[in-house]
């Protein structure tokens, strides 16, 4: 049968779902009456809601005579080591674009990524059926878009399609009569190769994602290089400089059909299948007949960069909201998706209590935690550390440094320079983008990032865009300035009172509303000055029987200021954890009790002194 590998790149809400699964129906891959969720692609609730994609997965529809192979690609530079792989599975990308809002970041990483792997990519116009929809200026400016991202002339001459995925239909021309989607199966068909595969050649193929199955183990997902897959043959599997891993036999050979991963006999090359039966074996590496010995190229994945500790919650509040508290859940879990994350790493520490989670960056650790908090998790987490290295030869010390590319408004430039020179960034580029624009090249330090995010979508109104790539290993810069306020600590067990608050807000702004239960070493605002601040805040008014004016009864109160996840992570300080459970998101000290911190703050100026 005739193959098609294609990815679908595209921003969130700009239709990707919706649009898969017309494509599902319109092929025949369900029936009509077959209840079907928006579940095709971004399976998980995670997913759904940010409007990321975390995880690749595949998908598959015949069209006529040709199996078109669909890979949903994930958008964020935390997962960037994936998308490269991804991409290498396949020979073309539809990139679909919001008739509305154009090109945004997410479609921008993944489009240069696939631009520099030389792919053709087909445009879909989406949800041109939109009132405020503007087909032909957002064309433009995916033009410019790739023009900006280096396209070759064969790229920039790309074909284009307007479409709206919910209402089931694509069409050349907008003045084209609207009926299904097969234009955009014909254009694929006809504009995106067959896969580069030999036939004849002994079996091999690259492990591109890993998951793990509770009855079948390790699942490894890839594209079939050369030769043919059979159900039981024997393969090894070999590491990128050709070292064995392990022998054994395929168990078990899945292919995409539609919704769901059916057993198959034999898979040719070309086409895309997941493959159990190997204990050893990650992604990127080769796993192929026992004749083979050179392995396929492919990217190395990227080494952790930041590591956090996950602890068990035992603040006062522990166990109200969680069903899993306990030490041993929390490993257990933690190694389940070591497993099959390939991007983060898990050890133990000397503390039985706790575990070092080390992975890419904030984004895909906070993924992590939030995913963990919704099955029922309660835990601690620390502030996020960068993992250093030691330069075998000169015995420098080396830290992680990423590329960092800002595209933002002129008038905002100044302000982003400064603060990525106090982070000890290094400006590689400066160059305008068009449309006021300018775009700016950082090199700067994994630990100068931590927490940046929010900072700097603040300081551009929302309009900045940043993304990030690991770049390396480099000397280190020297110290970066964290957070300059101290905060403020509660000294009592209770309920929060609106009138203690009222007063406490010219120390700074609060983190908490009346009401909520609080415990000695809980954070609960941010301190105006360096210094941590020890208050009370369930202290009520002490009430007299002189009446009083009416004014003086009523206590208004400044909007505390509500944390995300990751903004309560990038927030804390070394001293401090973020609690999270199913329902809160509090911030406290390490040590509770306020004499314990005081000798462990004593303990710490003698050994620095």
């Amino acid at each position: 049968m005739d193959i098609r590998n294609i990815a679908i790149i595209a921003h969130v809400d700009h239709g990707k779902t919706t649009l898969v699964d017309q494509l599902l129906r319109q092929s025949g891959a369900f029936r009509a009456n077959q209840q079907v969720a928006e579940r095709v692609m971004d399976s998980n609730d995670l997913e759904r809601e940010r409007g990321i994609t975390i995880l690749a997965k595949c998908t598959s529809v015949d069209w006529g005579e040709v199996r078109i192979n669909i890979v949903d690609t994930p958008g964020h530079a935390d997962f960037g080591g994936e998308v490269e792989r991804i991409l290498s599975m396949v020979d073309g990308v539809v990139v679909l674009v919001d008739a509305a809002e154009g090109p945004l970041p997410q479609t921008k990483f993944v489009v240069s990524k696939a631009l520099r792997l030389g792919l053709r990519p087909i445009v879909v116009i989406n949800k041109v059926d939109r009132p405020d929809a503007r087909p032909y200026e957002v064309h433009d400016e995916i033009f410019d878009l790739f023009a900006a991202l280096d396209a070759s002339d064969e790229q920039l001459d790309f074909p284009t399609l307007y479409a709206s995925g919910r209402a089931g239909w694509a069409v050349e021309k907008l003045e084209d009569e609207r009926r299904d989607l097969k234009p955009l199966f014909d254009l694929i068909v006809r504009h995106v190769p067959p896969p580069k595969a030999d036939p004849d050649a002994p079996f091999a193929m690259l492990a591109t994602t890993l998951e793990y199955d509770p009855y079948v183990g390790r699942v490894l997902t890839g594209r079939i290089h050369s030769g043919t897959a059979r159900v039981n043959m024997p393969v090894k599997a070999i590491r990128r400089d050709g070292t064995l891993i392990e022998q054994a036999r395929l168990t078990k050979l899945l292919a995409f059909r539609g919704l769901e991963r059916r057993p198959i006999e034999e898979a040719q090359a070309g086409d895309i299948v997941a493959v159990a039966g190997l204990a050893e074996t990650t992604v990127a590496d080769t796993i192929c007949a026992p004749e083979v010995s050179v392995a396929i190229h492919a990217d190395p994945i990227d080494p952790p960069t930041l590591a956090m500790i996950f602890s068990v919650n035992d603040s006062p509040l522990a166990g109200r909201e969680g069903t899993k508290v306990t030490s041993r859940m929390i490993a257990d879990r933690l190694r389940r998706e070591a497993e099959g994350n390939v991007a983060i790493r898990v050890r133990e520490t000397e503390d039985k209590d706790a575990i070092e989670v080390a992975g890419r960056g904030e984004l895909q650790l906070g993924v992590l935690i939030e995913t963990m908090r919704r099955e029922g998790f309660e835990l601690s987490v620390s502030r996020p550390r960068v993992l250093f290295k030691t330069d075998q030869a000169t015995g420098q010390r080396l830290e992680p440094v990423e590329e960092v590319t800002i595209d933002v408004d002129e008038e905002f430039s100044g302000v982003v320079v400064d603060k990525m020179s106090r982070r000890k960034g290094e400006l590689r580029e400066m160059k305008p983008s068009g449309g006021g624009k300018v775009r700016l090249v950082f090199l700067a330090p994994t630990r100068g990032l931590i927490g940046y995010q929010g900072e700097f979508l603040g300081d551009t109104r929302g309009t900045g865009v940043m993304s990030r790539l690991f770049h390396g290993y480099a000397p280190y810069k020297g110290p970066v300035e964290g957070r300059r306020n101290g905060v403020l600590v509660s000294t009592a067990d209770g309920a929060a009172v609106a009138y203690a608050l009222w007063n406490l807000e010219e120390r700074g702004p609060m983190f908490i509303t009346p009401g909520t239960q609080v415990y000695q070493g809980m954070i609960i605002g941010a301190h105006t000055r360096d210094n941590d601040l020890e208050v009370n805040p369930i202290k009520g008014k002490q009430l007299t029987n002189i009446r009083t004016t009416a004014k003086d009864e009523a206590v208004r109160l400044t909007p505390p200021i509500q944390m995300s996840l990751e903004q309560a992570i990038a927030y804390i300080a070394d001293d401090e954890l973020v609690e999270v459970t199913p329902k809160s998101i509090r911030l406290r000290k390490r040590l509770l009790d306020p004499h314990e911190r005081k000798r462990a703050q004593r303990a710490a100026e003698a050994e620095a002194g």
